[in-house]
């Protein structure tokens, strides 16, 4: 029997703070500026595996745009400082910092352009991530918190090379669509969203879903299914509870390595 949307929605449990909202939370956050929020992304998510070496580059509109933050080409993420950022235009031109900025630019450039959502874009090649980019798949929703990209996921098939142009980037922003979360063939993921703290979070958690995919097939096993119905409730509960809760704790946890992320 067929399911439709409607009533998927009449059965729809609650998530997110209309089901439940902390009163007090353990610790403070931390206060930083956009530079130094945006060198913290690097290092949390270089520290969970989501870069590959030298490639990949995020950007945040600086206010309301349209110049952006980015890091520099040549800085491996886990030695990006606050320091390091450099700002860039909405051409892709550097207006502020020290060094050049990586050519690809224009995947961000364009997506910002396109995307008053998209406040952030994170691109990189995570390990599992490019291994369903290479046969074309794209990760199934196996536990809950895979929940968090439910309706959010596109496979962009055609592999274009490198987008060292406006045009390439404003061609793969069409494809991309309005997806928060895109798979590139041959090539890795972009990742957006409405702000830091959700947009690590999504990125940090997506190359575990594909991880998760890749070994249940593996494991030459039919997956359980997680009904449409509580998916919605707990993707809700996972973008409204936990993205800032995640990236509290992760700034916690580097600054007690390294506080130098900061100067």
């Amino acid at each position: 029997m067929t399911v439709t949307r409607e009533q998927v929605a009449q059965d729809v449990k609650p998530g997110g703070r209309e089901r439940w909202s902390p009163s007090v939370l353990p610790r403070e956050r931390i206060e930083l500026s956009d530079r130094q929020g945006l060198a913290c992304a690097f290092r949390i998510l270089a520290g969970g595996g989501f870069s590959e070496n030298i490639a990949g580059h995020i950007t945040m509109l600086r206010g309301n745009g349209p110049e952006m933050y980015v890091n520099p080409w040549g800085l491996w993420w886990e030695e990006v400082a606050a320091s390091d950022i450099c700002v860039v235009d909405d051409a892709g031109r550097v207006v502020e910092g020290r060094w050049d900025v990586t050519p690809a630019i224009h995947i961000h450039t364009e997506l910002h352009r396109r995307r008053p959502d998209a406040k952030v874009v994170i691109h990189n090649h995570p390990y599992y991530v490019t291994v369903l980019a290479a046969v074309g798949i794209l990760p199934q929703i196996l536990h809950q918190t895979g929940s968090l990209f439910d309706d959010d996921l596109v496979f962009v098939h055609e592999y274009s090379g490198e987008i060292d142009e406006a045009e390439a980037g404003a061609d793969l922003a069409v494809r991309i669509g309005a997806a928060p979360v895109s798979i590139l063939a041959s090539h890795g993921v972009i990742v957006t969203g409405e702000n830091l703290p959700q947009a690590v979070y999504r990125a940090a958690s997506i190359d575990r879903m594909c991880k998760l995919t890749y070994d249940v097939l593996n494991l030459g096993r039919d997956p359980l299914q997680i009904d449409r119905a509580l998916r919605v409730g707990m993707k809700k509960s996972l973008l409204e509870r936990a993205a800032d809760v995640f990236w509290d704790g992760e700034v916690r946890a580097l600054l007690r390595r390294d506080s130098t992320v900061l100067s």
